[in-house]
Parts: C-alpha cells; structure tokens; sequence
C-alpha cells in the first residue's frame, strides 16, 4: 500500500480522505502538478514546485508552504515509499470555506507516490495518433484541478482511436494537448507555440534546451492548415515523455513509422534522464 502525505500526515493511501465541504468537492477549486522520478530522483522538482506556486497565484489561492519545505515534503513521501520509479502527484485544494465559496486561509496540501505509468512500447516504436478539437482553455497558465474539458476530448480522442487531442482556438492555431505540449518539425525546423496561451511543460523546456543544441528551434504560433505542411510531430508530457505523432486527424505524417528528427530527439531525451542526478 502506497503512502501519501495529506495535510501534514504520512497515511495509506486508502485512509488519505478529505472533508465533503472541501472546495475542490463543492466548487472545484483547487491546483495541482505532476512529475516522476529518474533514477530515484524527482525531475526538475523545484520547476514543477514553482510551477505550482504560479497556478496556485494565478487562481488565488493561498499556499503556506515554501519551495523548499515542499521539496522536503516530496522527499519524505518518496522515502516513505518503495518503488523503483515514482509518480509524484502534488495537490492543493482550496480547503474549508466559511461560506462554501469564499477560499479560507487553510488550504489543504496533499502528495500521492505511486508506481510509474508505463504505456506499450507500440505508442513509441510506431506513433500515435492525435485529434484537434476545437477548445480554449480558462486560465491555461495554470494547472487547475477543473479538467472536464481535458476529458470530454480525451473521450473524443479515444473514440477516434487517437492518444491525445490537441486544443484549437477560434484562430485555428494549434495550442497544447489536454496533458501535453505540441511540437512540430518542418525539416529540421522544430517548432511549438508560445507559453502565453498554454501550460509551459516541463518536459517541453529539456526537450527545447536538448533541441537548440542540434536544430532551428522557432516558438510560434502554428496555424492548423499548417498540418499538411508537417514533416513530422511529436507531444510531450511527465507521464508519456516523448510521444512520436505519426497522424493528426486524417492527416498521416511519416508515413506509418516515426520520422528521423523525432526519433533523433528522443534519443537526446533518453540519454539526458538515463543520466539524470537532479
């Protein structure tokens, strides 16, 4: 049985409970993020921790805890448990409220440690497929625990045998996937749209500081009639790391394999975590 820490207690995870009246319950209020470990260390912790800080401003809510006694926190929950690799789930909701709206001044922090996800060698070795679906998200800068439209077109996505759906604006500019970021490569052009409009991944600034070491990187806005142009694409996620896309709608790009460029950058990405010490 897993350990989790939850709101300053080390519980099993099915004793980590939380009050009905807590506003993630009554109003959905709340932030979060999620990283894994490489060999045993969480990756880029004090990123994903700041990251945290920043949706958490960004919706008002109040955290009481600092960078570094979050940091401390995650390694003691990490210590608490024994897997090889870990998923490392960082919450904060938005607590009891006087009026089951307003948000109190005591939120309620909470960090789950579980196995690392593993996904079939197929998504890698073959590609996947991804959808656009036609969705601005409130407030992207923030990792908000309100993911119904997340699943509502990962639900389109799999009904189109599809791994991820990829949001589109009322421009018709492609932003992020619903628990990724998107690139695209035009030759040895590697291209991603801009932060200002989406979620900045993690993984997203290794893979653009592992890429510019080897490519023409561009941040740009990317039009969807651009789709056809593409010579290859990928996304990228904690969880799914660097996921080759070999058809975007009805769109297949390389053919029924990944391209070259894609399987060059996944190869950086893999040296860099096989070796990766914090």
């Amino acid at each position: 049985m897993d350990t989790y820490y939850n709101n300053g207690d080390f519980i099993a995870a099915d004793q980590a409970l939380i009050s009905v009246d807590d506003l993630s319950v009554l109003r959905g209020y709340g932030v979060f993020d999620f990283l894994r470990t490489y060999n045993s260390v969480p990756f880029h912790l004090r990123d994903h921790l700041h990251r945290l800080e920043r949706s958490a401003r960004l919706i008002g809510l109040t955290l009481n805890k600092t960078v570094d006694e979050l940091e401390e926190i995650v390694s003691e929950t990490l210590q608490r448990n024994n897997h090889q690799e870990s998923n490392i789930r960082i919450v904060v909701t938005g607590g009891l409220s006087p009026d089951n709206i307003t948000p109190g001044a005591s939120p309620r922090l909470m960090v789950m440690v579980t196995d690392i996800t593993t996904f079939p060698d197929e998504i890698y070795s073959d590609g996947a497929k991804v959808i656009t679906s036609h969705v601005d998200r409130f407030m992207p800068g923030a990792k908000s625990i309100n993911y119904i439209p997340a699943i509502l077109c990962q639900e389109e996505a799999r009904n189109q045998q599809a791994i991820e759906a990829v949001y589109v604006d009322r421009g018709g500019y492609l932003l992020e996937g619903t628990t990724s970021n998107f690139f695209a490569l035009f030759g040895k052009t590697l291209v991603t749209p801009p932060t200002d409009r989406l979620l900045p991944g993690i993984t997203r600034q290794v893979v653009l500081e592992l890429a510019e070491k080897e490519y023409v990187v561009e941040i740009r806005n990317i039009h969807k009639d651009e789709i056809r142009l593409m010579d290859e694409a990928f996304i990228t996620s904690s969880v799914k790391e660097i996921v080759p896309v070999v058809a975007i709608d009805a769109v297949k790009l390389s053919g029924e394999r990944p391209g070259l460029q894609t399987r060059k950058i996944m190869h950086l990405f893999k040296g860099y975590t096989a070796g990766y010490t914090g």
